[in-house]
C-alpha cells in the first residue's frame, strides 16, 4: 500500500502523499500540537521558506499526527489504525485496511471471485527503501504482506492497480525522479524523515 503512498509524495503530492506514505495513528489530529507542528514544517518547504541547505525533521509522532488526518481524507473508509516505523535507509508502514470498503467508498464495484480473497479488515505491512541525493530519490518496494502471508505476483498487480493507483496515478519505482520545491534530499532516519534543501 505504501508503494506508490511514498513514491507519490516524493514526487507530486507532497502534504497528501507524505500523509500516506508513512501511515500512522489514529489521532484526533484537528487539535493535536503534533500535527499543528507537521503542518508547519510543511508549510515552511511549501511556501518557499525554509533556508537554503536547511534540515527540516518530520518524527515518527508528526508523521503519524498528520497520516491520521490525510490518510483519512485521501482514502476515506477500509484504513484504519496505521502506524510507521523507521530505520535508516529504509521504512515499514502497517494499517488494517477493508479493500472493499475502500472500493465502495468510492462507488466502484468488485469482481465476486477477487471480492472473497480480499473480503474484510486485514493487517497490511509495506517495506520499501529510499535513496536520495542530488534533487533526486528512487524508491523501492522491498516487500508488501496481507494479514501476515506475503503478497507478489497477480494479487499484488491487481491490489496495486484497482486500489492505489487511481489515487495516486503519477507514481514511480525504482526509476530516480527530480525532487520539488528545491529539496536536495530525503533520507528516512530512525528519528524520523530528514528534509535537506538545496543550497
Amino acid at each position: 500500500m505504501l508503494r506508490p503512498f511514498i513514491a507519490s509524495w516524493l514526487r507530486k503530492r507532497w502534504p497528501s502523499g507524505l500523509s500516506l506514505l508513512l501511515a500512522a495513528a489514529s489521532l484526533s489530529a484537528a487539535t493535536d500540537a503534533r500535527y499543528e507542528s507537521a503542518g508547519r514544517k510543511l508549510d515552511l518547504i511549501l511556501n518557499g521558506d525554509a533556508a537554503p541547505g536547511s534540515e527540516i525533521l518530520f518524527t515518527p509522532a508528526e508523521i503519524e499526527a498528520w497520516a491520521a488526518v490525510k490518510a483519512k481524507e485521501r482514502v476515506g473508509e477500509g484504513l484504519r489504525n496505521p502506524r510507521v516505523k523507521l530505520e535508516t535507509g529504509s521504512g515499514s508502514g502497517s494499517a488494517l485496511v477493508d479493500f472493499l470498503k475502500m472500493r465502495q467508498a468510492r462507488g466502484k464495484a468488485t469482481n465476486p471471485l477477487m471480492a472473497r480473497l480480499i473480503d474484510g479488515e486485514r493487517l497490511l505491512k509495506v517495506d520499501l527503501r529510499v535513496v536520495s541525493s542530488e534533487g533526486r530519490c528512487t524508491v523501492h518496494l522491498t516487500q508488501v504482506e496481507l494479514s501476515g502471508t506475503v503478497i507478489s505476483g497477480p494479487l499484488l498487480d491487481y491490489l496495486i492497480k484497482t486500489f492505489l493507483l487511481p489515487l495516486y496515478p503519477d507514481v514511480t519505482l525504482d526509476e530516480p525522479f527530480d525532487l520539488p520545491l528545491d529539496i536536495d534530499r530525503i533520507d528516512l532516519l530512525p528519528q524520523g524523515v530528514r528534509v535537506t534543501m538545496k543550497k
